[in-house]
């Protein structure tokens, strides 16, 4: 891309992006999107707690996932944020199968509660603030390789604000990055996942609005296995579909493949 994006890196709420969720170092590694961090933090708490069972998790763009899947890196599972990478990497031979759809994304407009941008879901209020002068930054995933950024570039695209908010983004490496820049006071709002802005961390800094699914094509988060999935890594692939971790995906905004038309707001 030839626009003028200026690249920050940064922790989000105070933490690497590459967490690991249990001490043991025979825990699988599996590879999960950014956007899931807090549903999926909470979905492996109860997985350890239930089973005894074990597993880390590193955090982080789809896109760069897939690089490193393909360069050896050792993860036994992916969380996608968008089910291209996943299909990517099952064509390569990288995945036991074509894996399955575990959650349906969703986006929202965020802005630190000091900020003086309206929010609203038609994005009147930033086109506003844009012409009026007033917008300096404005946050985003990095469209390249994360799902959510190239999302939130489509909807800035069909609200005509794509060429004229280019010199004001501030890119995320990954989703999270970007909404750690939307509450952090380095911007003045950003377009960012939904399940992130409904972390507590994040509604004690930040306000919000969701924005309809019908302004870009949907978000389908598919996961699947590697070749080398250990029986701890397939067990935690189960668990992921079943009751219990839909409820968690659900509390955290997210559209289930059999609920889509559902809204969580």
């Amino acid at each position: 891309m030839s626009c003028d994006y200026r690249y920050i890196n940064a922790c989000f709420f105070g933490v690497t992006l590459a967490i690991s969720t249990a001490n043991a170092t025979e825990a699988p590694t599996i590879a999960a999107a950014a956007n899931i961090k807090f549903a999926l933090d909470k979905i492996v708490s109860k997985f350890e707690q239930e089973t005894g069972l074990s597993v880390r998790i590193s955090y982080g763009s789809s896109g760069n996932f897939v690089s490193q899947i393909q360069h050896g890196a050792p993860f036994e599972m992916m969380l996608s944020a968008d089910e291209f990478y996943i299909e990517q990497l099952h064509q390569a031979g990288y995945t036991q199968d074509a894996g399955v759809i575990y959650a349906i994304g969703r986006l929202a407009l965020a802005a630190p509660k000091q900020s003086q941008m309206m929010l609203d879901e038609e994005l009147i209020g930033l086109g506003q603030f844009i012409t009026d002068g007033k917008l300096k930054r404005f946050a985003i995933a990095n469209p390249e390789h994360a799902p959510y950024g190239e999302r939130a570039q489509a909807v800035l695209k069909a609200k005509g604000l794509w060429d004229v908010i280019q010199p004001r983004l501030i890119l995320g490496e990954n989703a999270s990055q970007a909404a750690q820049f939307t509450i952090s006071g380095s911007t003045q709002g950003g377009i960012v996942p939904l399940s992130l802005v409904l972390a507590p961390q994040f509604m004690t800094l930040a306000n919000y609005v969701v924005i309809p699914d019908h302004l870009y094509e949907p978000l389908n988060q598919r996961m699947a296995l590697m070749p080398n999935a250990s029986q701890t890594t397939t067990y935690f692939y189960q668990y992921i579909q079943s009751p219990q971790s839909q409820q968690i995906l659900r509390e955290f905004g997210f559209n289930l493949p059999n609920t889509a038309s559902e809204t969580v707001n």
